[in-house]
């Protein structure tokens, strides 16, 4: 298992991430959806050319293939704690350790081709819940175990910039075959 990022990117809801130029302080909630139909495009594409495939670039560094099966389960997770937002009053989101998911779900050993349509559907179906918000659903809110506060329009802001950050990652490490 590579060493947990352990910082808190909550960060990125201020300014731009230095590494992979997303600004979500820039990028109206109303706006996400769409960024999260062209990302899974985005993914479509580095499948396609062979990019999507097991191996660490190094020890500390998730396979293109574990980033791919992050980030659908990001979707997912997003999408439960969206659903929670909407249903409670300022609901406490359980810890998600992505690392153990990942060796637990072994992302490492899944067949690349079934994640890529789990990441798209999920992404389908993100996108079809973040269209569906109305004005005065975003700004409800909710929270992380660690306390950071979140609206719906901060929460969706935050996925973009975790789903936009992981092409760069992958695109960093690309090697051909």
């Amino acid at each position: 298992m590579i060493s947990p990022d352990t910082k808190s990117w909550t960060w990125v809801l201020e300014r731009p991430c230095p590494e992979c130029g997303f600004d979500a302080s820039a990028t109206p909630a109303t706006e996400v959806a769409s960024l999260v139909r062209a990302n899974a495009a985005e993914w479509r594409r580095l499948f396609a050319s062979a990019a999507i495939r097991a191996g660490r670039p190094n020890e500390s560094t998730w396979s293109s293939l574990e980033y791919m099966c992050h980030v659908r389960d990001v979707y997912r997770r997003m999408d439960s704690r969206i659903d929670a937002m909407l249903s409670e009053d300022d609901p406490t989101f359980a810890n998600w350790d992505q690392d153990l998911s990942a060796a637990e779900e072994q992302y490492e050993a899944q067949d690349a081709s079934v994640a890529i349509a789990d990441l798209e559907a999920a992404a389908a179906a993100m996108a079809a819940r973040l269209d569906a918000l109305t004005d005065d659903e975003w700004p409800r809110p909710g929270r992380r175990s660690d306390g950071a506060s979140f609206t719906l329009g901060t929460i969706a802001r935050y996925m973009a910039h975790d789903v936009v950050h992981h092409i760069w990652d992958v695109e960093q490490f690309a090697q051909p075959r």
